[in-house]
């Protein structure tokens, strides 16, 4: 009997090796599942590829692994001039997260087998000659953050499936010939921001008779509404319960009646009800929205006057500007002052107005200006330097004295931004993709803008070396290039929502950057060899196994230790992080000399270390016979392996041999924050830079909450694990005590919660009470612990400092209007909006009740928000501190300084909120 369960178990981890995503090829290197080779080349056999491509495919493996799942990307073949059709194959690639074959010129239909890749995260099929109807299984992804199927010749409704895809963002149908109706049921989509169906052709995207359900108007997420030539009739329905809508274009439809007089959102910088037959009166609510830059109500049939107050008392910021169009109506006259603004146009040609000779300057034909100027704010250091002294294909780097660079070249485009006037969003474009990019602002030059039709923004971008001194290289080395067209290729550049998505739509690398990136080849001895070799390998290992299983079940002299060891083998195997050995570890430490220990805790301590090939890392180095240090290696291996975000440390390989255990991880050469703040601190950070910090970490854990796949409750979130970089980023660092989120049961219900004594620092002020009392871990848990790390970078204190609690002594503060007293006075000057809403969002993070704090994404948003309403000095210092780190705001010299800061008041917050632990609900302006 025990032979026989021996000889099953055996066979068991025989099918398991033989089946396994990964297999070891005859050269070392991974190799793809067989099932999905044979599905990667039928893809390739029916795609038409003049270029060759995809001639690689033929030879060895098509694509390689990433993570410790086998998360192959299918991208990257945008732009290839490829034909012929999308294969049912697709279907067999499970691990896929992103399908990128845009800009071709794909023909038939989209396979539904494409509703098998459950971990798709981006679809995007634009750009091809693509018929036949919408499958409904693709409404059943349970992770699409992104649809593009616009600009093909897709037909029939759109699924009803759709109202399933809850993590999906974007909805891009434009220009299709789609039908039917407009789904209802899409408004209770919970992420929609961008819903567009709109057709630039005539004879597209026709829902001939439909309506706008007024079920739209739920969207509570939604950012841009583009439903331009769908031929819709019926009214226009109540979108004033939308609350960050930037954006409406409902153009050229059929709709009728009046416009609702229903107050709009503050973000709304575009309304086109252009081309429809709508009639009434222009309602008051288009007055006093503080970004509109578009209002177009031509060719409908509106009577009565034009409110001057829409432009009157508007204040312009830089050089932006309004245009009002409302030609072709039949309006008689202007309320108000007939005076314009100097950024303000107003067409008014082809209404009975026109016929009063004193409004003659409203009514000559203009036309609408496509073009995108833009005027620095600073002259370029450049202008003064030798005309062509740079030798092609270098040239003056911006913002440098005379420094001749080799730019990358970088064509993008946002596909449905929320405005139609660049120039006030130039500045913050250019802060956030070089945020993403984790480049200076400076290195980025946007060379040339301009509208494409639909109202897409096409970009030519340069990305210059960044300039030190005189030693600085004029090129990117190649790890830098390939990082950064890493960034582009991979999708990894946030969608800020007034930009929306972005495509790529070219990287080419010329001259002196050509060999950067190599040809990819196959494996030189082929997918079949790798197999056989690699099946073989598994045969062996699968004996060694069965008779170590056996040898184990009959001694049973094996410890508990032992075990955790050969389980902490098997995970890193199949992770596959880097192996350094011991004496690799004691060389880059000068044999963890005393001069080299940068931290340590109670897992033992922390080197600053320097590898064989110059790399500066980080080696934490657990004690020695600790269970406790051992389950934290494992938990770090496991969970850092697979995780991949800007804003979490990087963990680079491990050591596992003479009885030690370290983790090697990226260095964070400025430490952590908690120095920073430490009253030690010789060059404490100012608002703006703790701003940044508090963005940057709860981005994060936002990762970790939502995007990571099972999402992960970080359970010791605090100051010291949060790191600083040579930029300043913050890297949420520390994973040995995270868990798991909980998973769907059988039922397929998702509990809200997992059961699991507490971890983390309790007596450290950081732990979440209704956790510590009920033993429930949930994604409130980090948020509470979170809210606390943001109360210390506003007041600089401890969150248990001699007895006393910073989240009790800033709500007392706030209750006797004592806020001030606790501010960290070596913060310099700030905002008092700024700060107002973000002490608002820390108490609000730290309310005792965990359904009463905001969730992660709410965290960010508001963050973001926050930024956004810095003064551009404020931000400019952020970013000279990143520069210069020796350059520190000037604080106030007395608290008497501090009293002349604007009034700090948090709206409708009273002393009994405070004491019952109520904070209002964030409500941003």
């Amino acid at each position: 009997m025990f032979c026989s369960r021996t000889w099953l178990l055996g066979a068991a981890v025989f099918v398991w090796l033989c089946c396994s995503c990964m297999l070891n090829g005859a050269d070392g290197q991974n190799i793809t599942d067989p099932i999905e080779v044979t599905a990667l080349r039928a893809i390739r056999n029916s795609l038409i590829d003049p270029n060759r491509n995809l001639s690689n495919w033929n030879r060895g493996d098509p694509y390689h692994h990433e993570h410790d799942f086998c998360e192959p990307w299918l991208r990257q073949l945008l732009t290839m001039n490829l034909s012929g059709t999308l294969s049912p194959e697709l279907g067999r690639l499970s691990y896929m997260q992103i399908l990128d074959v845009m800009w071709n010129q794909i023909s038939g239909s989209i396979p539904k087998e494409v509703g098998n890749i459950r971990s798709l995260k981006l679809l995007l099929l634009n750009g091809n000659q693509l018929t036949g109807p919408l499958p409904d299984e693709i409404g059943y992804l349970p992770n699409l953050d992104r649809i593009q199927i616009d600009q093909n010749q897709i037909s029939g409704p759109i699924p009803k499936s759709f109202a399933n895809l809850n993590k999906t963002k974007h909805l891009l149908l434009d220009n299709n010939n789609l039908s039917g109706y407009l789904p209802p049921e899409l408004a209770n989509l919970p992420r929609l921001s961008t819903s567009d169906f709109r057709s630039d052709q005539l004879d597209n995207n026709h829902f001939d008779g439909a309506t706008i359900p007024d079920s739209y108007g739920n969207m509570s997420k939604l950012l841009k509404l583009s439903l331009r030539n769908c031929s819709l009739q019926g009214p226009i329905p109540d979108l004033s319960r939308i609350p960050h809508l930037a954006y409406i274009d409902l153009s050229s439809n059929q709709l009728n009646g009046s416009i609702p007089p229903y107050k709009l959102s503050e973000n709304m910088t575009t309304i086109d009800l252009s081309g429809n037959n709508l009639t009434g009166p222009i309602p008051a609510n288009f007055s006093g929205l503080p970004q509109l830059q578009t209002l177009s109500l031509l060719n409908n049939s509106l009577n009565g006057s034009v409110p001057a107050s829409i432009w009157q008392n508007k204040t312009f910021n830089g050089n932006a500007s309004l245009i009002v169009d409302l030609q072709n109506n039949m309006l008689s006259n202007i309320s108000g002052s007939v005076s314009l603004p100097a950024n303000v146009t107003v067409r008014l040609q082809g209404n009975p107005i026109c016929s009063n000779t004193n409004l003659v300057q409203f009514c000559v034909p203009q036309n609408e200006n496509k073009t995108v100027s833009h005027t620095p704010g600073a002259t370029n250091s450049s202008d003064n330097c030798l005309v062509q002294s740079c030798p092609s294909p270098y040239e003056y780097a911006p913002n440098s004295p005379c420094f001749c660079a080799a730019p990358l070249i970088v064509g993008y485009r946002l596909k449905s931004p929320g405005f139609r006037d660049f120039e006030p969003y130039w500045v913050p474009f250019e802060r956030c993709l070089t945020t993403d990019l984790e480049l200076n602002p400076f290195q980025l030059e946007i060379a040339s803008v301009f509208w494409e039709e639909g109202y897409r923004l096409r970009m030519n971008l340069k990305i210059f070396p960044v300039y030190v001194d005189n030693t600085s290289s004029h090129l990117f080395n190649t790890t830098e290039v390939q990082r950064i067209r890493s960034m582009f290729t991979g999708w990894n550049i946030d969608d800020t929502e007034i930009f929306g998505p972005y495509e790529l739509l070219d990287f080419p690398l010329r001259a002196p950057y050509i060999d950067v990136i190599p040809s990819k080849s196959g494996i030189g001895k082929g997918a079949l060899a790798g197999i056989v070799v690699g099946t073989f390998a598994g045969a062996v290992i699968l004996s060694a196994v069965v008779s170590l299983l056996m040898w184990r079940l009959h001694m049973n002299k094996y410890t508990a230790v032992s075990k955790r060891r050969r389980l902490s083998k098997i995970i890193i195997k199949i992770d596959g992080v880097k192996d350094f050995s011991y004496q690799e570890m004691a060389l880059a430490t000068n044999n963890f000399d005393a001069s080299c220990q940068v931290g340590q805790g109670g897992y033992g301590k922390v080197y600053k270390g320097i590898l064989a090939d110059g790399t500066v890392v980080a080696i934490k180095r657990s004690l020695q016979g600790s269970l406790q240090g051992e389950k934290e290696f494992l938990t770090e291996i496991e969970l850092l392996s697979r995780l991949h975000h800007r804003n979490l440390v990087s963990l680079l390989g491990y050591c596992d041999e003479e009885g030690e255990q370290m983790l090697v991880y990226e260095f964070m050469s400025n430490g952590t924050l908690r120095d920073h703040l430490s009253g030690a601190a010789k060059e404490p950070p100012g608002f703006a830079m703790r701003l940044r910090i508090a963005l940057g970490s709860s981005k994060g854990i936002f990762y970790l909450h939502t995007e990571a796949d099972p999402p992960i409750f970080h359970r010791d979130v605090k100051a010291s694990n949060i790191l600083l970089d040579s930029k300043f980023t913050a890297k949420v660092a520390d994973f040995g005590l995270s868990r798991l989120a909980p998973v769907p049961d059988i039922q397929g219900m998702t509990p809200g919660h997992v059961s699991t004594i507490v971890k983390g620092t309790p007596m450290r002020g950081y732990v979440d009470p209704e956790y510590f009392l009920t033993h429930k871990l949930t994604d409130k848990s980090d948020v509470y612990s979170l809210g606390v790390v943001f109360l210390e970078l506003l007041t600089g204190m401890h969150p248990i400092s001699h007895g006393k609690n910073i989240v009790r002594e800033v709500k007392v503060a706030y209750r006797f209007g004592m806020i001030f007293s606790v501010i960290d006075k070596k913060m310099g000057p700030y905002p008092s909006d700024c700060m107002e809403r973000f002490v608002n969002l820390a108490l609000q993070c730290c309310q005792d009740e965990t359904d009463n704090r905001p969730s992660m994404s709410e965290v960010v948003r508001e963050l973001e928000s926050i930024w956004l309403m810095m003064p551009e000095s404020d931000t400019k210092t952020s970013e000279s501190l990143i520069a210069n780190p020796g350059k520190v705001v000037t604080p106030p010299s007395s608290s008497s300084d501090l009293k002349n800061h604007a009034p700090y008041v948090l709206g409708d917050i009273s002393g009994s909120d405070l004491i019952s632990g109520v904070i209002p609900t964030i409500t941003p302006r």
